[in-house]
């Protein structure tokens, strides 16, 4: 195997092969052959490999000299990387997605009788979060863990959303089965100038709570 590399005049991929890097060279030797038919020279070994790795993932032609042989690797490195990321930002989507359709029937199934409780003290409003998309929403917007944390699946924690002019000011968990405001989070966990203000209003609105519960 070195002999091939010695005589295809492919030195850096030699280099990289002999530095053991983890590297499966299995996965390279078409493109490898392509290349050194092609009189290619591979002048950076280890971004040509990245470079294959990510046009294998996004289901390109690895036999083919127009993806294998690139004039600019530098430029065609960078431009398939965006296209690489974007396909997996993409797949996260659809992971997210289908993992949300996933547990919002149980949430629905816990927290329905809930649904539709909102109140205000005519600045500030304050209502439940109806489904395990807006737990997503309100992490994402917030800045905090509601969401990644699963609290649409504590059975003791009730969600809510404290807002003015519709646009999100904390985020309140209460306690069920104490009937007690457990914490209310602004956007990175930190309190606003209106903290006080929303436990007051939710405490005065506790026993709304306690009737959906005893409903």
């Amino acid at each position: 195997m070195v002999d091939y590399y010695a005589k295809i005049g492919q030195e850096e991929l030699l280099r990289l092969y002999l530095q053991r890097d983890g590297r499966n060279f299995e996965h390279y030797w078409p493109s490898i052959r392509i290349a050194a038919r092609n009189a290619y020279t591979v002048k950076d070994a280890s971004l040509w490999c990245d470079y294959l790795d990510m046009l294998r993932e996004l289901g390109k032609d690895l036999h083919s000299p127009k993806y294998v042989c690139p004039a600019n690797l530098r430029e065609e490195h960078d431009c398939y990387m965006v296209k690489r990321n974007r396909l997996r930002a993409e797949r996260r989507k659809a992971e997210q997605e289908a993992f949300i359709l996933k547990c919002e029937e149980a949430y629905q199934q816990a927290k329905a009788r809930f649904f539709g409780l909102t109140f205000h003290d005519g600045k500030i409003r304050i209502h439940v979060l109806e489904s395990v998309r807006e737990f997503f929403d309100e992490g994402e917007a917030m800045h905090h863990c509601v969401y990644s944390n699963g609290y649409y699946r504590k059975d003791d924690s009730l969600i809510l959303s404290a807002t003015i002019d519709g646009k999100r000011i904390e985020t309140v968990e209460v306690s069920l089965s104490q009937l007690a405001v457990v914490q209310s989070r602004g956007v990175c966990n930190k309190n606003t100038s209106y903290h006080a203000r929303i436990i007051d209003l939710v405490n005065r609105n506790m026993s709304l709570i306690q009737q959906r519960i005893a409903a």
